[in-house]
């Protein structure tokens, strides 16, 4: 991304954090940046262009996320505790984030509409985050899918491969259940652990 798109996408953050997203003005973030206004229409087209892109850098910044915990260690179960670990610390001091893995979105969030919306900018970032946006539905299949990938032993057999869908899905579910309400002692990973004993990931 850009470094000055990436920049008017901090100082946008930035402003929400500190105020609802209602009284964040387009000419603040543009202040903040240290751009002209119209440099900020140009690149996002409105505010609501605005919203979708910092949605879609979150999500795309939580889903970096998960492909580095799948590589994080060597074991899969440990890799599946690393992918809802990840989920519950990422989501925990980042309201946008959170609001994008549960959809409980807050009146001090935007709230963009998940389904794409006309596009006619010229920047390809821009054309990317009017498309559609992920729902944590689409996040349940996308990192389940991922850790499927990722999982699955060479010569695995059909059966193997439901069974460790299976499990993935369970994470991912148990990940985004602890966003919600956290786990208790021994954390998101323990929980995950716990769950996956019985559980026959991969040999």
């Amino acid at each position: 991304m850009p470094a000055a798109r990436e920049s008017l996408l901090d100082a946008a953050y930035t402003s929400l954090a500190r105020r609802p997203w209602s009284a964040v003005r387009m000419v603040d973030v543009a202040a903040v940046a240290g751009v002209s206004r119209q440099t900020l229409y140009n690149e996002f087209g409105s505010k609501e262009g605005l919203a979708r892109a910092l949605v879609r850098r979150e999500a795309d910044a939580y889903l970096a996320g998960v492909e580095r915990a799948l590589v994080s260690h060597g074991e899969p179960r440990e890799r599946l505790a690393a992918i809802a670990e990840w989920t519950t610390s990422a989501a925990r001091g980042n309201p946008l984030l959170r609001a994008v893995l549960t959809g409980c979105w807050s009146e001090r969030l935007p709230s963009p509409t998940l389904s794409a919306v006309p596009s006619s900018s010229a920047v390809p970032a821009q054309r990317r985050a009017d498309g559609p946006l992920p729902s944590p539905g689409d996040f349940v299949q996308v990192v389940r899918d991922r850790a499927v990938t990722a999982l699955t032993a060479v010569g695995a057999t059909k059966s193997e491969t439901a069974e460790l869908a299976r499990a993935c899905e369970l994470v991912v579910r148990l990940g985004l259940s602890c966003v919600v309400a956290p786990a208790g002692e021994g954390g998101t990973a323990g929980l995950v652990r716990d769950a996956l004993a019985t559980v026959r990931v991969v040999s």
